[in-house]
Parts: structure tokens; C-alpha cells; sequence
């Protein structure tokens, strides 16, 4: 039902999560992330609370497996979960529980995590992993992105049609520096994203500049702008 690549940028410090499904709305319950602390995808049959549980334990101390080690073991239902951890300085950590749906896979790479459930083809994720890796000159969010694309059209994709795609990116602030979403398509989700993505690129840094000091960020460039 999903795929996704979580990970880091060793240059900037940044982290993220890519992910695409079959159901509607994946990125308001399974990618989450936390400037200076790390980023987690939480699928399979989700239980949102996991991304910002881990989170919290890795902001307090805890290394990447201890922290996943402790939310799992207080899990009901932790043969339902598949969630996969990369911490801000490249620590990672895995679990996929016995029932995982369907024909699933999951790759630790450098500096990321590729995983996915009712795949197509089992090598899925190590296309996106190796294509993670080799992108390391390229912005966080275009790797994320490039390593999803690779995995719809190298690695076979899921059993069935995905209709919802997301890319979540944490830079220094506490907001995410990016945060896009293709709640639902009929078509291709991972390509009306990467549209958005192109959109909304050379806009980013312009709304980080307005957050953190308006008189000095460029014009709005719309009617009734000073």
C-alpha cells in the first residue's frame, strides 16, 4: 500500500520523508519531521502518534533504535507497524512487524531508509536507497523526490495504482521547509508532486524570509503589495 524514502542531507542537516500510497491523504498520518532532530515514516497500518513519539525521544537523548525500541514495546498493536527512522546527524533505525501487508522490503542505506508494503517487486527499495545515495550533490527534497520517482519506474511500484504522494522537508526552523501534498489522483500522484515541487522551489526561500523578518523578504508580487 506504500512506499516511501526517509532521510537526511549529511551537507545541511535537513530531514525528510518521500512516501506514496495506494489510500488517500498519506501525508497527514505517515511522514513526520523535526528540525534538528530527525525524520520518520510511520506506515503499513499507521498509527500517526509513532513519527512525533519517536521524535520526542530522540530530542530527549535517545539514539535512533532505542527510541523506536521503546515506542514499539508500548505499541498494542505493534505487528501492524512498519516505521522507519533517520535522526539528524544519520543514525538510523528500522521496524516492520510480522503482519506487514503483502510482498514488503526495506533497505538502511546511507544516510536514509527505503521501505515499502504490498510491493510488486521486492527490490523497490534498494532502487531508491541507491538512488538516494547517488544524488548527494542535489538538494534535499529533489533526492527525496528523485529516489520516489525511481521507485515508481524502476522498481516496479506497488501491487496497485497510487493515488496519494507527499514531500515533507525540516531545514533550522520549526515549521517544515517544505511540506507538499497530493492528497488524492486518478492519474499519477508522484508526478502532480513533482509539479508542485517545481512550482514552489524557487518560491522557497522567499517564505522563509517573510516568517523570520517581513521587512526585510521580498515583494509578494500581487495587487496591494507595498
Amino acid at each position: 500500500m506504500t512506499f516511501s524514502i526517509t532521510g537526511r542531507c549529511a551537507r545541511t542537516g535537513q530531514v525528510g520523508v518521500a512516501i506514496t500510497t495506494s489510500s488517500i491523504a498519506v501525508g497527514s498520518r505517515c511522514p513526520w519531521v523535526r528540525a534538528g532532530v530527525g525524520a520518520v515514516a510511520t506506515q503499513n497500518v499507521t498509527k500517526p502518534s509513532i513519527g512525533n513519539d519517536v521524535l520526542d525521544r530522540i530530542a530527549a537523548g535517545a539514539d535512533t533504535q532505542s527510541a523506536l525500541d521503546n515506542v514499539i514495546g508500548a505499541e498494542d498493536f505493534p505487528d501492524y507497524r512498519q516505521v522507519a527512522v533517520v535522526d539528524s546527524k544519520g543514525g538510523t533505525a528500522l521496524f516492520s512487524g510480522s503482519k506487514t501487508l503483502g510482498q514488503h522490503a526495506e533497505v538502511i542505506g546511507r544516510d536514509c531508509i527505503a521501505a515499502g508494503n504490498l510491493l510488486s517487486d521486492t527490490r523497490l527499495p534498494q532502487v531508491m536507497a541507491s538512488s538516494f545515495e547517488t544524488l548527494s550533490d542535489l538538494s534535499l527534497p529533489e533526492r527525496l523526490l528523485k529516489a520516489l520517482e525511481s521507485g515508481l519506474h524502476e522498481g516496479g511500484g506497488e501491487e496497485g495504482p497510487v493515488h496519494s504522494a507527499c514531500l515533507l522537508v525540516a531545514d533550522s526552523t520549526p515549521w517544515p521547509l517544505v511540506d507538499l501534498r497530493v492528497d488524492w489522483s486518478d492519474e499519477c500522484p508522484i508526478a502532480a508532486l513533482r509539479a508542485l515541487w517545481e512550482a514552489y522551489e524557487p518560491q522557497m526561500a522567499d517564505y522563509v524570509a517573510r516568517a523570520l523578518n517581513p521587512d526585510a523578504a521580498p515583494s509578494y508580487g500581487v495587487p496591494g503589495d507595498l
